[in-house]
């Protein structure tokens, strides 16, 4: 009989089957020796040396054995090979026994309530050491199910620690494994767990339907562990979670909502997908290895503050989109859901019905106190933004309906700042989000649908008390929407230019005009109107009045008779400006190079009328329109384009006619200086002496502006004014020299037939009427230039008479038929010849002799003209020389007598413009 073998044999054999796997042979050998091969010695002779990457379906049988003690039961008999340690003595043996090291049950990260479980240690340290060495997460549940009634913290360590990281890594993200091991996740603190279990989460497109499901697989079983729960001291001192008092919390769960958040910040999809997939810690898939745990303390206690999370992150979420606003209302949904209250609408639902705000609890969030708790503590449970009841719910989708009707009109805007400017009411700042959201809907919206901009002048509304005003019936409540701080007329005038923008006419009159209860009053009414109109003058490119922004202009001061009418003064000046630019829109017209005339320029010129000199410029034969120009000119008098807006409503009709008077002589001027350009002188003598010439030398200013630039001359100005345009553009036609391009005139009437002496004529005529309208400081030069001219027109009056003397004088006597000459005496022809002369001399003069007679007797005179008397004088001396010559006074020459009336004459109006005082004529006849 073989003798019974020592302990060390023993141990070293166990330890030996163990390297070999040779399980059955081990549980052979455990049941004959039990006594020496204790519970917790071949677990840790297992643990030691049993291969990492045996499977554990292997040697569970056997665990299992060891933790019922009960070796003997099915067992079948096998013979053990002792071989292996035959050949060593038992002192060797227990050398060896002593040298080997076995592994403590207990691993570094041992639950401390099994401390007292060989089994219970064994087993997680057993799964760390298989992942460590082999990364054989996978078998790992094979080896821990079998077990997880043997203690709660089997169940509890698997389901917390074990199911986590291999859902993460083997089933949910296999291709992005993470790189801590079983242990280290152990080890890991609450957020890093949290942060590990999660970096894959909503990271891409295609792991957005997912969310959901990592929080209920990944982050509902990490939770399912009381030590994730932290009780409070004696100070209610949470380790910095702010609570209240008496109560328990889960740094582990706060970590998730900080995540969700953090996730909010960065990417909204993500914290919607969040609350919109998950319904928080009652919503937890284990797998089913375990069941909820928690109390109902507890559970409301996550749920409370997975609801605070929820709400935080609506107030967090960046992206102003209707697609960001519309999650976020989906988790308003979702939690007003969870909490039990009464569900609120889509926000397209909600937009249109424009439900009012109230405040069922009177906690009165909307102050200015309130707008750092959408930045700051939001997880707090002192922020009452974020507190998740009633009012808070509300208010969340009053602010998401109100930033949701804004970014569909096309001004993004977030819940947070839709917050701000409510809680804030900073009135610039709600100014300009109301502007450019009306100014969205006007360049955005659809030109022919009334009903979207009755939607819109509805909503633009509702912004503004949040539909108090109409719930409680009452224009005195106190507004305090997102644009509370603008006065409800600032949004109808907007709205009203909106309509007109758009072409919205009927509607525009059927709410301002035509209703019984007007939301304007008239004259704001008509303000806007007019407004609204020159806008689309200013704006349109074309100056043609039956297109683009001209038409609309036309159509909006027609669109309301009973506001604006035909002779109302607004409606004349708009006509006469629609008139005028209209008139230039036939003509070429380019202000500045490569850019083509717009109406704006024209309002907005410091001098209107010189663009009528540019038409004259860039058109040829444009001044023989002459009567269309003047019609612009005076369009531009009425349409108030030469006086300031000011001076405009006080000019009295007397000021107007000046105005248009002085405008007609510029534009005549500019007319004539064109046709001579144009070397077109017979029109511009036509215009000289047909239009220029009937005007009065002098024009007394009226009190206001001058008429050649807005603002030049003073309103309190009285002082005598002279017509600058007419004398100088008399002057330019009298210097005109003809040439070979000069157009011949069409028809000659009573005038020479001599080309040359009819234009030193007409010239002459120019000359004379520069010298009725011109200045006083500016005889000299004219006069110098008359002299000049009436040089040439007598030089060239008697080279016309030699030449017909000439010509007569070969006919008398070389010519004439039956030589008739030969026996008339010469006597008798040279007394023919002065004969004839004297009959000449004795016709009427024509008016340009008496022009030239009477500006060479003012020139010989112009000393003499300090008085009329003294000229009178003058004249009546060398009257009395003429008739003591020896004649008889019925002899005096008629045409003498014409050029002492003529000369009177003008020499009396050179001394007006001289400064001459006229001559008591009664007292002179005395």
């Amino acid at each position: 009989m073989i003798p019974l073998p020592s302990a060390p044999r023993i141990v070293l054999l166990a330890t030996y089957l163990a390297a070999r796997s040779d399980i059955e042979s081990l549980t052979t050998l455990a049941t004959h020796h039990s006594k020496v091969l204790r519970q917790d010695l071949l677990l840790r002779i297992l643990l030691t040396c049993l291969p990492e990457t045996l499977p554990p379906s292997h040697y569970v049988s056997l665990v299992q054995r060891i933790e019922s003690a009960s070796f003997d039961i099915d067992v079948q008999p096998r013979e053990v090979d002792w071989s292996s340690v035959q050949d060593i003595t038992d002192d060797e043996a227990a050398r060896k026994v002593r040298k080997l090291r076995l592994l403590p049950l207990a691993g570094e990260n041992a639950p401390t309530d099994a401390s007292n479980d060989p089994v219970s240690l064994f087993l997680i340290h057993r799964a760390h050491r298989v992942d460590q060495e082999a990364g054989l997460l996978t078998q790992l549940p094979d080896l821990i199910v079998p077990f997880l009634d043997h203690a709660p913290c089997i169940r509890t360590w698997m389901v917390s620690t074990l199911l986590p990281l291999l859902r993460r890594d083997h089933e949910y993200y296999p291709h992005n494994p993470a790189a801590q091991t079983l242990a280290d996740f152990d080890r890991m603190s609450d957020q890093a767990a949290v942060d590990l279990l999660l970096s894959q989460t909503g990271t891409s497109q295609e792991s957005l339907p997912h969310v959901g499901r990592d929080l209920r697989g990944l982050l509902g079983p990490w939770l399912y562990n009381d030590a994730r729960w932290r009780r409070g001291d004696e100070n209610n001192n949470y380790g910095g979670h702010d609570q209240p008092p008496n109560h328990t919390i889960c740094p582990g769960w706060e970590h998730v909502l900080e995540w969700i958040t953090l996730q909010a910040s960065k990417s909204w999809e993500v914290a919607v997908k969040a609350v919109d997939q998950w319904d928080g810690p009652g919503d937890v898939d284990l797998g089913g290895y375990a069941s909820m745990w928690l109390e109902d303390e507890e559970q409301e206690y996550l749920e409370q503050r997975y609801a605070r999370a929820a709400l935080a992150s609506a107030y967090l979420i960046p992206e102003a989109s209707v697609e960001a606003l519309t999650g976020v209302n989906s988790i308003i949904t979702k939690i007003m859901a969870l909490l039990d209250q009464d569900p609120c609408p889509t926000l397209q639902v909600a937009s249109s019905l424009l439900p009012p705000f109230v405040d069922p609890d009177g906690e009165q969030l909307l102050c200015a106190k309130n707008a750092t708790y959408m930045r700051n503590d939001l997880l707090a449970e002192s922020n009452p933004l974020t507190n998740p009841n009633g009012t808070s719910t509300q208010l969340l989708h009053i602010l998401t309906l109100s930033a949701f009707i804004l970014s569909k009109g096309g001004v993004p805007c977030t819940v947070r700042k839709a917050g701000e400017l409510a809680f804030l009411q900073d009135e610039r700042e709600q100014k300009a989000e109301a502007t450019k959201f009306i100014h969205s809907l006007s360049n955005n919206g659809p030109k022919s649908d009334d009903r979207y901009w009755i939607r819109a002048r509805n909503e633009l509304l509702w912004l503004r008390d949040w539909g108090a005003e109409e719930a409680q019936d009452s224009s005195d409540v106190q507004a305090q929407g997102i644009f509370g701080q603008l006065n409800k007329e600032f949004l109808e005038i907007e709205c009203l230019k909106a309509f007109l923008s758009n072409t919205r006419y009927s509607l525009a009159r059927s709410i301002y005009e035509d209703a019984p209860e007007k939301p304007l009053d008239s004259d704001m009414l008509r303000d806007t109107i007019v407004s609204a109109a020159m806008n689309a003058y200013d704006n349109a490119s074309n100056p043609h009045r039956g297109r683009g922004g001209l038409l609309k202009c036309d159509d909006i001061i027609h669109a309301f008779p009973q506001t604006l009418g035909e002779t109302h003064p607004a409606s004349k000046r708009i006509e006469a400006l629609l008139r005028a630019t209209h008139a230039l829109s036939e003509y070429r017209l380019i202000l500045k190079k490569g850019e083509p005339f717009t109406p704006v320029v024209l309002r907005v010129h410091a001098d209107p009328i010189s663009i009528v000199g540019k038409v004259l410029e860039q058109n040829p034969k444009s001044y023989t329109r002459i009567q269309d120009f003047l019609e612009i000119g005076a369009n531009m008098v009425d349409a108030g384009l030469l006086t300031s807006s000011k001076s405009r409503q006080s000019e009295s009709a007397a000021e107007i006619a000046w105005q248009r008077s002085i405008v007609e002589k510029r534009i005549t001027a500019m007319c004539v200086d064109a046709a001579l350009t144009e070397d077109d002188f017979e029109t511009a003598y036509s215009y000289v002496v047909n239009r220029l010439a009937t005007e009065s030398n002098r024009f007394s200013a009226k009190p206001g502006n001058g008429f050649t630039s807005k603002g030049a001359a003073t309103k309190s100005s009285l002082a005598t004014i002279t017509d600058e345009y007419s004398w100088k553009a008399a002057l330019q036609a009298g210097k005109y020299r003809r040439t070979a391009r000069t157009v011949k005139p069409t028809h000659i009437g009573t005038a020479s037939g001599n080309l040359d002496i009819r234009h030193l004529e007409q010239r002459i005529e120019c000359l004379a009427t520069a010298l009725r309208v011109a200045p006083p400081a500016t005889l000299q030069e004219i006069l110098n230039v008359f002299r000049k001219c009436e040089e040439e027109l007598n030089a060239a009056v008697k080279a016309e008479e030699a030449q017909e003397s000439a010509w007569d004088d070969q006919g008398d006597l070389q010519v004439m038929p039956g030589a008739f000459s030969s026996t008339v005496p010469a006597g008798v022809v040279r007394s023919t010849k002065a004969s004839s002369a004297r009959h000449v001399e004795e016709a009427p003069m024509s008016l340009f002799d008496l022009s030239r007679a009477s500006m060479a007797r003012a020139q010989r005179n112009l000393t003499a003209l300090s008085s009329l008397q003294r000229s009178e004088n003058a004249r009546s001396d060398e009257a009395h020389g003429e008739a003591g010559d020896g004649s008889d006074q019925p002899r005096t020459r008629k045409r003498d007598q014409l050029r002492d009336t003529a000369i009177g004459t003008l020499a009396s109006g050179v001394g007006w413009l001289i400064g001459a005082q006229p001559a008591d004529r009664g007292g002179e006849r005395g």
